[in-house]
């Protein structure tokens, strides 16, 4: 099915199967439910009637999921019973094969896991961030000046990916005009392998990956018989915690980096067109006000949630809201859910572009995990839009977007827009 688009009809009758369903036939991270759009009312149900939520068959196994926004806060930052180890399967609902596995700081625990987060930490201090800004300001205005008028393109590509990806390239001092591979390097390390997919088997998408690491530990070489310069993979090779890494962690380490630096921040630069097509008030008033931006920022991240779940593996058996969650049991937190949960956010399914707390989210998770480039992310998206309001009175979206089928990256694959010539 995924790969098709459906009629309005379509869509409705499978949102109406949330009410239908029985409970124990619930499986939120089904990820034809993403591409589709049709995941909102699961997850609404979850939060009333069943907010720590046992899904005992799926394409993943079985799993809990976590719905509400204060618990999935309390499972996050209780380290001692809920493991982000990759050994007992890292930070996704989906299970990679043990052989596979390849370790990150975001899928370690304490204290392993804070030597190697503050290795690249220098990268997103404010002092460094204001350095980026006049680079990340000057691609912005090309990009935005090189878009077509009065006939539609695909803003994903022309303005997400291709940023995004500046940025990227930047941040490891990667070659210039091989760029687009770290797009593509993101997208296969999250995709699901299939017929409909970006790879038809695992082993393609190892064998891409594999490519990933053998181009990366060419540049990584140059590094360490360099002097210490301000890039991430200098950071990594002149480290202590970092420079003796085994090559499953470095790349590990790689695709957390590419990862977190293309998924979050593409996919709010789209989502950010996007919830404004679907709030044309909430643009009048950005217009009119471009002082909002502030406020808009973290409301977009929250709006489009840039990555549904993050995933814990359970250390001991342990007692969670009436439920007995066993030792090896996979929780899956959904952000997704908690953002639009109602008890923790005032009208939460409401794009409010000057809400008084817009930073009440878990988009960038919470705790120690917490996303290391978030302001980054938010710097980015910031600089767009002041550039954007400089130049277009209006970009209209003419078609609704292709959705990313994954339960885990929530992103838009193509989204067609115009610009008034």
């Amino acid at each position: 099915m995924h790969g098709t688009i459906e009629s309005a009809a379509k869509l409705d009758e499978l949102r109406a199967r949330a009410t239908s369903l029985p409970l124990e036939q619930f499986d939120p991270g089904d990820p034809e439910l993403f591409r589709t759009d049709t995941f909102w009312p699961y997850f609404d149900r979850l939060r009333r009637e069943d907010p720590v939520h046992y899904c005992k068959d799926s394409m993943f196994g079985p799993y809990w999921s976590v719905t509400r926004y204060s618990d999935i806060m309390e499972i996050e930052t209780n380290h001692s019973v809920f493991s982000s180890a990759s050994a007992l399967g890292g930070i996704t609902i989906r299970d990679i094969d043990p052989d596979l596995r390849r370790e990150s700081f975001i899928s370690m625990d304490p204290p392993r896991h804070a030597a190697q987060r503050k290795t690249v930490a220098p990268m997103f201090t404010p002092t460094h961030l204001d350095n980026l800004a006049l680079s990340i300001r000057e691609r912005s205005a090309e990009c935005l000046d090189n878009l077509p008028r009065g006939e539609v393109f695909d803003w994903v590509d022309r303005v997400s990916i291709e940023l995004t990806t500046q940025m990227l390239a930047v941040l490891f001092d990667f070659p210039w005009e091989d760029r687009r591979k770290l797009t593509r390097w993101s997208d296969i390390a999250t995709t699901i392998p299939g017929p409909d997919g970006l790879v038809a088997t695992e082993h393609e998408r190892q064998a891409e990956l594999t490519e990933c690491a053998g181009y990366f530990a060419r540049l990584w070489k140059e590094r360490i018989e360099q002097p210490p310069k301000s890039d991430l993979l200098s950071m990594m090779a002149h480290s202590a915690a970092t420079r003796d890494m085994d090559a499953k962690n470095f790349l590990g380490n790689l695709i957390l980096l590419i990862v977190g630096g293309n998924d979050t921040t593409r996919n709010t630069m789209s989502g950010s067109i996007y919830a404004l097509s679907q709030h044309p008030e909430q643009y009048r008033k950005l217009r009119e006000n471009p002082g909002l931006l502030d406020s808009f920022v973290p409301e977009v991240i929250r709006w489009q949630t840039p990555l549904a779940h993050m995933r814990r593996t359970a250390l001991a058996d342990f007692e969670f809201r009436g439920k007995q969650i066993k030792q090896g049991d996979k929780v899956v937190m959904w952000y997704v859910s908690g953002n639009r949960d109602e008890e923790a956010i005032e009208k939460p399914y409401d794009f409010i572009i000057d809400r008084a707390r817009p930073r009440t989210h878990l988009s960038f998770g919470f705790g120690i995990h917490r996303c290391v480039g978030l302001r980054l992310a938010e710097l980015q998206l910031k600089i767009i839009w002041e550039e954007i309001l400089k130049r277009f009175d209006h970009i209209d979206v003419v078609g609704e977007p292709k959705r990313v089928y994954s339960s885990f990256v929530k992103g838009l694959e193509t989204l067609p827009v115009k610009i008034s010539a």
